[in-house]
């Protein structure tokens, strides 16, 4: 079970009808895909919607990137306590709905995929490598499987672009 807090910063989310509950179930699903005992505690994560701009801003400041990306994780130090707290994830509205357009993916699908993403890097998954990238796009497919969400890494379809 994971508790999300979600803060929503720029308006675009809002055109999303349900944004909320979306992110929560897209969070959930990835908790449940993640094969380690933490499907088990209760856990709790912050979830910032905002834009480009602030996106970009905490990029820089902590990943010396001065750029804009579709999602960013940053995965709190394990700490006692209950819930567990795994961390945080932002997501830049300007970017992931450009993206989702590119894609031709309706944006929320492309949210739930972004949202799962995050959650999974907070849960200690990575795509550093073709192993790391392979198992972390089949936990990401099966839990967006449970939301009605179709494979973003399918053959044939465009794929989901996660930026580093």
């Amino acid at each position: 079970m994971i508790h999300l807090e979600i803060e929503i910063e720029a308006g675009g989310w809002t055109e999303i009808d349900g944004v909320e509950a979306l992110c929560r179930e897209a969070a959930a699903a990835a908790v449940a895909a993640h094969p380690g005992p933490e499907a088990a505690e209760a856990l709790a994560a912050t979830l910032l919607l905002t834009d480009d701009e602030a996106v970009r801003e905490l990029n820089r400041a902590w990943r010396g990137q001065d750029k804009a990306t579709n999602v960013l994780s940053f995965p709190a130090p394990a700490m006692p306590g209950s819930p567990r707290h795994l961390g945080d994830v932002a997501l830049a509205w300007e970017t992931v709905a450009a993206e989702a357009g590119q894609e031709g993916k309706p944006v929320r699908h492309h949210t739930a995929h972004l949202v799962v993403h995050g959650l999974l890097h907070l849960l200690g998954h990575d795509h550093g490598t073709d192993e790391e990238a392979g198992a972390m796009e089949g936990l990401e497919t099966a839990a967006l499987a449970g939301l009605g969400v179709p494979d973003p890494y399918r053959s044939g379809s465009p794929e989901a672009v996660l930026q580093p």
